[in-house]
């Protein structure tokens, strides 16, 4: 196993959980299996860390869950969920995975993974009729589409999950989409004088 949870002097005794969550992902099936092989074939550190989010992904290829789910039992299916959302970032990219594009990608895959293990999206309503609303759009760079995803994440997250400082495509499709708006305004500007 390649994958691996730092042990530093003095760290909070999270590493057996994550040690246990990680086993306890291979087990889920085919789509645990493969987050784990993913895990292990790019060396991705796994850690607890105190956060504004659940889970979050690092250009240092680490892992972070907030500590509050190491409380937790390392079958709870929420925090395998975080893990396959966390990996899909990895393996998305930094210019994809910092857009909201790049969100509803993970946020599917979670989900879907979430309901395949629960049955369910979320045991709450509300959030579960959020989260069926999420899983029915369409992935692509359409901007309505995006736009709505972004509402749906805020309405599922709160306010402090901060999805509207992302762009909605990738970085280099966004700029590309604002510098054909920007050339085409001023083509429009020109063609009237």
């Amino acid at each position: 196993m390649h994958w691996r949870v730092p042990r530093r002097p003095g760290s909070r005794p999270d590493a057996a959980w994550l040690t246990a969550l990680v086993e306890n992902l291979a087990l889920t099936g085919p789509e645990g299996q493969a987050a784990v092989g993913y895990l292990d074939k790019h060396r991705v550190k796994l850690n607890t860390k105190r956060q504004s989010t659940a889970a979050r992904w690092t250009l240092g290829r680490q892992i972070q869950i907030h500590p509050r789910y190491a409380d937790g039992p390392a079958d709870a299916p929420y925090a395998l969920s975080l893990i396959v959302h966390e990996i899909r970032h990895l393996q998305q990219g930094p210019y994809t995975a910092l857009s909201v594009y790049g969100e509803l990608d993970a946020w599917q895959a979670q989900f879907r993974f979430l309901k395949q293990l629960t049955g369910q999206f979320h045991e709450a309503p509300f959030h579960a009729e959020t989260i069926a609303s999420l899983m029915s759009l369409p992935k692509g760079l359409d901007r309505p589409t995006l736009e709505r995803a972004r509402t749906l994440m805020r309405r599922y997250a709160g306010d402090k999950y901060r999805i509207d400082l992302l762009p909605l495509f990738p970085l280099p499709s966004e700029l590309a989409f604002w510098l054909g708006h920007l050339g085409a305004a001023r083509g429009a500007g020109t063609q009237q004088n």
